[in-house]
C-alpha cells in the first residue's frame, strides 16, 4: 500500500532522494520486529526500473529527523545508493577471500535480542552469487548481526542508513575469518558487531588492513565477478566507500588501484575513472578466480563451530 498522507519521515525522504538522483517509487507501511511502525521506501534511478535495479530503505516512523546529525548521513547514504544502482548487481559485493555475495531481506531497524543478551539484532540473508548454467546457487547464510551497547553509542541511530555499511562489512569480515558458512539450509548464524571493529583513536571503523598489492587484487576480483561474470560486462563502481571502509582505505586509493590495473591492461576505466570493466586479459584469468572462490568457501568449513552448523545459535 502506497502512503498518500505525508509524515515527517516521508517528507524527509522525498526531499533528500531527488538530491541524490533517486526517485521514490513506493512508500509503504511496515512493522519492525518489535511491533513498532516503520515506513519502507523503494527507490530507483528511473521510474520504471526493474526490481533488481531498485533499493529498499526501511526506517522507524519514530526516527527524529530534527537531530542535526541525522540528515547529512541520510543524504550520504542515498547518494552512495544511487551510485551502486548504476552497477549491474547493486546489492552484490566480493570478499577478500574472493567470494561474491549478495545481501537481502534485512529487517531494519535493530531489535532487542530475544536471547536475553544486552544486544540489539538485525536479521538478513547473505547469498553466494555463483550461478551454474543460469541457475542461482542455493548456498546462503541466514544472519543475526548483533550490536553491543558500546557499539550502539558509535552510530547516530540503530537504523539502516547509519549502520548498514558497518553491518555488511562485519559480515564480510566474519566470513573472511571462517566464522560463517554458506549452506543450502540452516538456522541463523551470529555476527557480533563490537567495538573491535572501531578505532576510537581514529574515529573510524577498522575491518581489514590492506596495502597497494592487496587492494589491486581486490579491485581485479571485484571487476571480474561483478562486471564480467555477473554483470554482462557492464561497468562497476570502483570508488565505493563501503568497500573502502572494509579495506581500511579510501575511495581515492581504490581508484588508484584501478588505474594501475588499467595500465597493466586488465581493466578499462569509465565515467571519470570511478567505474571499470574487465578486459580480455583479466577474463583470461577466470580460472584462478574460480579457484580462489573454491578455496574461500573451503576455508570456512574446518574452522566452523559445529554447534553453529546444527543451528544452536538462533537469535
Amino acid at each position: 500500500m502506497t502512503i498518500h498522507s505525508p509524515t515527517p519521515l516521508t517528507t524527509a525522504i522525498e526531499t533528500a532522494a531527488p538530491r541524490a538522483g533517486l526517485i521514490v517509487i513506493t512508500s509503504q507501511r511496515g512493522v519492525a520486529h518489535n511491533g513498532s511502525p516503520t515506513t519502507r521506501f523503494t527507490l530507483a534511478l528511473t521510474p520504471h526500473a526493474p526490481e533488481h535495479k531498485t533499493v529498499t530503505l526501511e526506517l522507524s516512523d519514530a526516527l527524529e529527523f530534527d537531530r542535526p546529525e541525522l540528515v547529512p548521513q541520510l543524504e550520504e547514504h542515498l547518494q552512495q545508493s544511487a551510485m551502486r544502482l548504476r552497477n549491474p548487481r547493486p546489492n552484490t559485493y566480493v570478499t577478500m577471500g574472493g567470494i561474491p555475495v549478495s545481501f537481502s531481506e534485512f529487517s531494519w531497524p535493530f531489535h532487542r535480542s530475544t536471547t536475553g543478551a544486552d544486544t540489539n539484532v538485525v536479521h538478513g540473508v547473505m547469498r553466494l552469487e555463483d550461478p551454474k548454467d543460469g541457475v542461482s546457487s542455493p548456498l546462503h547464510a541466514k544472519i543475526a548481526a548483533s550490536m553491543t551497547v558500546t557499539f550502539e553509542e558509535i552510530v547516530p541511530a540503530p537504523e539502516q542508513p547509519y549502520a548498514e555499511t558497518a553491518i555488511y562489512n562485519a559480515i564480510r569480515k566474519t566470513l573472511d575469518q571462517g566464522q560463517l558458512e554458506l549452506l543450502k539450509s540452516g538456522n541463523r548464524q551470529p555476527v557480533n558487531v563490537t567495538t573491535r571493529f572501531y578505532s576510537r583513536w581514529k574515529k573510524a571503523f577498522m575491518f581489514t588492513d590492506t596495502d597497494e598489492a592487496s587492494r589491486k587484487e581486490f579491485v581485479a576480483t571485484k571487476v571480474y565477478w561483478l562486471s564480467h561474470e555477473l554483470g554482462a560486462d557492464a561497468p562497476v563502481w570502483i570508488a565505493d566507500p563501503r568497500d573502502a571502509q572494509y579495506l581500511n582505505t579510501t575511495p581515492i586509493d581504490l581508484v588508484r588501484a584501478a588505474k594501475l590495473l588499467a595500465a597493466e591492461g586488465l581493466l578499462t576505466l569509465a565515467d571519470g575513472s570511478e567505474f571499470a570493466v574487465a578486459t580480455p586479459l583479466l577474463v583470461a584469468r577466470g580460472e584462478s578466480y574460480h579457484a580462489k572462490l573454491a578455496d574461500g568457501l573451503a576455508s570456512t568449513k574446518p574452522q566452523f563451530n559445529e554447534e553453529m552448523r546444527h543451528g544452536h545459535t538462533n537469535m
